[in-house]
């Protein structure tokens, strides 16, 4: 049995587009860009083939990858949001006196450089859940850290 993968509607959505795009637009352009190159002659020294032939299994490979997450995607219930902490709640808190923001993700979706961060991480699994004027304690690998909710959206 696959393992389940939880979404925002947002990034499920976001996949389903990027699988579209490779498989309508990208492949297509690799595939003249390999039928070019073939053009040129011998393939065996023929680098505009090579790396065409290379970009071409990178692609085929990243379509493999987006359709299994997305046969095994759960978007998550977003009922109750502005009110409890859930997965796709933008979300404002305070840690020593530094207010920061972000939006709670499956853990696929993940990106902390973007302020996404996921509900698998430390921060994630302890805001979860919890409410505005809520202080939680988060567990990290050099202590704990207190954080207080200030806003959900």
């Amino acid at each position: 049995m696959e393992e389940k993968k939880v979404f925002t509607q947002e990034g499920l959505n976001n996949l389903i587009r990027e699988l579209s795009e490779l498989k309508n637009f990208k492949r297509k352009e690799v595939a003249d860009r390999i039928k070019s190159a073939k053009e040129f002659g011998d393939l065996s020294e023929n680098a505009e083939y090579q790396e065409a032939k290379e970009q071409q299994g990178f692609i085929e490979g990243r379509i493999m990858q987006l359709e299994a997450l997305i046969k095994t995607a759960v978007v998550a219930e977003t009922s109750g949001h502005g009110k409890l902490i859930g997965i796709g709640s933008h979300v404002e808190v305070e840690k020593n006196n530094q207010k920061m923001s972000f939006t709670i993700v499956g853990s696929t979706e993940a990106d902390p450089v973007n302020k996404k961060i996921s509900h698998e991480s430390p921060l994630g699994q302890a805001l979860l859940g919890h409410k505005v004027g809520d202080e939680v304690e988060v567990k990290l690998p050099n202590g704990i850290a207190q954080y207080k909710i200030f806003a959900i959206k």
